[in-house]
């Protein structure tokens, strides 16, 4: 069946489509219909029906007779630990962790914060809150405590999981003091805390509140899958956002489940049993959804990885993970594979390992740059397919569905649009625009199962920041265009559509053509306030390991490659070397941030950002060519 045909499936009959992949669910009590309007106009899907993700994730497959069968994959470069979790050995160890906040009073629909390291432990966490009803918020590990504090009163947990530690190349990061100083300043006080005591760093207990982990779950009675309904959320994440408050996304459990089991094979191409690997953390969608959720549910073996790309110990890790534990299908954000390229610019650390298992890379959370995506398959000789979604939407609104048929690849489109996805290119009254017309990205209503539903206690801010800008439609927040095939091409964020002299000019593009010089790793490009033209562009360049060209002639390089793409009219015509790019932990460049900085703007360190040095490094590069200009 041709993707067309499967897509049209969609559009003619959604209900049916949705019902369709329903059956791939093991419900409790089955729905009658997949969507439901509300009255207050906003949508429910699977609402009538009664589910519970863990027996999804984990008990079904031990009934089934694959208990044996490796569910989780423990490799951590950084302490040089790996251990492998069954089926069978993960429903026992998460059943008792259920039944230990059972009998601490933790009921459904209470919440809980899971703020833990990379180990399998986070999972278990997340599957011990889903099998009794019990919603889970979780927090990157180290996320500093103010900002954990904000999460704590606005989510309202009675219970936080947690570990003594993480660690990082760098070194060891104790969790503890950073969770106490945040329940200290929080308005909301959790009733109990669970430790993860890790060697590299056991944390004192407060014995009025905190409980070790082991004594947690020592005698606990195992908890049984406790069915929910289909609205149920199973879960909150807060967005990653740079300013102002987090927004709690809401995820419901009944198109949680329909959606991620659809993905598995339709998009990424797997069969259960294969080894699944998304390297990212489980404090980001990626890791909720590709780390923890969806393997699992489709029966997949996956990995929790703690490490890096680069450092841990080198550039080849990623390989060295790959052909250790047999992958078929890997994914990652464009940023560590930027930082392996940059490292390892001719890809000989490749050819030390067998990749013959791998299938494919998928690569989100950021544009892909076309100059990264062509040496990855260049490297790796497989499909690297760049699919964009969000945390909002739980899964892939544009990819190419290697499951379903695979599309001939346009470098620097993540496709097109999967069934669910009706997506729209609108100028700012909300009119349609053709082919190849820059404008904002937009989905028409409802959004498909698995996506969210709301925000947490925050309705009118879910209906103001997502629904409000254009009738009808789910703002993204995105810009780009759509060309006479169908391929989507996201350039920017809307606010990174920077106007030069009236022209407006998207980041991306310009981005595109720095990133297309042999010397340039990795790059931004920001606009910054010019009396004369509005906005002009400054790119920030990160260079390879091996280039050998001065950074003048490197810069002047690119200047001129951008004229000769672009044109005078994107009047680019200042760059600056840098050694690292900020970025959130997820791997965003704080583009804004930079922005805000050459304007001589005041700017809230983002909380999010994975190396506050690295904005001082910023501040001098700008100095360099007279930023921030005096007013």
């Amino acid at each position: 069946m041709s993707f067309a045909s499967v897509y049209a499936d969609w559009q003619s009959d959604p209900e049916n489509f949705w019902m369709a992949a329903s059956e791939k669910i093991d419900w409790d009590q089955k729905p009658t219909r997949a969507l439901t309007t509300r009255p207050d106009g906003l949508f429910e899907w699977f609402s009538d029906g009664h589910v519970n993700t863990c027996w999804n994730a984990v008990d079904r497959h031990v009934l089934q007779g694959r208990g044996q069968q490796v569910a989780i994959i423990y490799d951590s470069p950084i302490t040089g630990a790996q251990s492998q979790i069954t089926y069978a050995e993960l429903r026992d160890r998460v059943a008792k962790l259920a039944g230990a906040l059972q009998s601490r009073g933790i009921r459904s629909g209470d919440r809980v914060i899971i703020y833990m390291p990379m180990i399998p432990q986070a999972l278990e966490a997340m599957l011990a809150c889903t099998r009794i009803g019990a919603i889970h918020s979780v927090v990157f590990g180290g996320f500093a405590a103010n900002e954990l504090a904000v999460r704590i009163d606005d989510c309202k947990p009675d219970a936080i999981l947690s570990a003594s530690c993480g660690i990082e190349p760098s070194g060891v990061v104790a969790y503890k003091p950073l969770l106490d100083h945040a329940i200290e300043i929080a308005e909301h006080k959790v009733k109990f805390c669970v430790m993860l005591q890790r060697d590299q760093s056991p944390a004192d207990l407060l014995t009025e509140r905190d409980i070790d982990w082991q004594d947690f779950v020592r005698d606990a009675e195992p908890a049984n899958c406790l069915p929910v309904p289909g609205s149920h959320p199973a879960y909150i994440l807060y967005t990653s956002g740079t300013t102002g408050a987090p927004k709690g996304v809401v995820r419901p459990t009944g198109g949680h489940l329909v959606a991620l089991n659809w993905t598995m094979k339709n998009i990424y191409n797997v069969e259960p049993g294969e080894v699944f690997w998304a390297a990212s953390d489980v404090g980001w969608v990626v890791g909720h959804s590709y780390i923890c959720y969806a393997p699992l549910i489709y029966g997949n073996t996956t990995i929790v990885f703690e490490g890096k790309p680069v450092g841990t110990p080198d550039a080849a890790t990623f390989w060295r993970v790959i052909a250790d534990h047999q992958v078929s299908c890997f994914f990652t954000a464009p940023t560590a594979i930027r930082a392996v390229k940059r490292e390892d610019p001719d890809g000989t650390l490749i050819d030390q390992f067998d990749l013959s298992c791998l299938r494919a890379l998928f690569l989100a959370g950021e544009r892909a740059d076309p100059d990264t995506i062509e040496w990855a398959m260049s490297c790796l000789k497989v499909p690297v397919v760049d699919h964009w979604w969000q945390t909002e939407t739980g899964y892939a609104i544009a990819a190419n569905p290697l499951g379903i048929e695979k599309l001939p690849v346009k470098i620097g489109s993540p496709g097109v649009p999967m069934p669910g996805f009706d997506v729209q290119i609108l100028d700012h009254d909300g009119k349609t625009l053709g082919a190849d017309q820059l404008g904002a990205i937009a989905i028409k209503l409802p959004l498909p199962p698995g996506t969210l539903s709301t925000l947490w206690n925050a309705t009118d801010r879910y209906q103001s920041s997502y629904l409000d800008a254009f009738d009808g439609y789910y703002e993204t927040g995105d810009s780009g265009l759509t060309d006479a095939d169908g391929n989507l091409f996201i350039m920017a964020r809307t606010d990174d559509v920077i106007n030069v002299a009236g022209h407006r000019l998207s980041t991306g593009a310009l981005e595109e053509v720095l990133a297309a010089h042999t010397s340039v790793a990795e790059c931004a490009v920001v606009g910054v306030a010019d009396q004369l033209k509005g906005q002009i562009p400054i790119g920030f360049l990160c260079l390879n390991a091996n280039a050998d060209l001065s950074h003048e002639t490197i810069i002047q390089e690119v200047i001129q490659l951008v004229r000769d793409k672009i044109g005078p009219v994107a009047a680019f015509k200042q760059a600056v070397v840098v050694d690292r790019l900020p970025k959130t932990r997820s791997g965003k460049i704080l583009r804004s941030t930079i922005a805000r900085i050459a304007d001589n703007q005041d700017f809230k360190m983002p909380a999010t950002i994975d190396d506050p040095k690295s904005l001082d490094e910023i501040k001098r590069a700008l100095e360099t060519i007279g930023y921030p200009q005096t007013k």
